[in-house]
């Protein structure tokens, strides 16, 4: 089964299927299987062309993949564009949610570099 060129996997329920797709979480996912009346347990490869089509229908109502992508990037590039604290903290590559950056912000600053203690070899004698 396939939506927006994107493969949903055959052996997955289509509930957690569906969250393949990006800006399609649990949540979505259920409310989309609700519309278009099908349930939850089903797999892809046993679902019928009409139901199929119903679930194609409804996801794509929804803003997902590339459209959310690009207005996300958007948005970022706007924040930026107009130098917020927040647009700042994004081209700084650093948490923009008010999280602590002494320790912790592994996620957005990478590994750790551990730093020498500050001498020389020279030094040492």
């Amino acid at each position: 089964m396939r939506i927006l060129g994107i493969t949903l996997p055959e052996e997955k329920r289509i509930e957690i299927g569906l969250t393949v797709l990006y800006g399609v979480g649990r949540s979505r996912a259920q409310t989309v299987l609700d519309q278009a009346k099908v349930p939850y347990g089903l797999k892809p490869k046993e679902i019928s062309v009409e139901q199929e089509n119903a679930i194609r229908k409804v996801v794509e109502s929804f803003k997902i993949e590339g459209d959310l992508k690009r207005e996300t990037a958007g948005n970022i590039k706007r924040l930026k564009d107009i130098k917020s604290y927040r647009g700042s903290r994004h081209s700084k590559n650093l948490p923009s949610r008010g999280q602590r950056t002494k320790t912790n912000a592994r996620t957005k600053r990478g590994a750790k570099k551990t730093m020498g203690t500050g001498r020389k070899i020279a030094d040492k004698k």
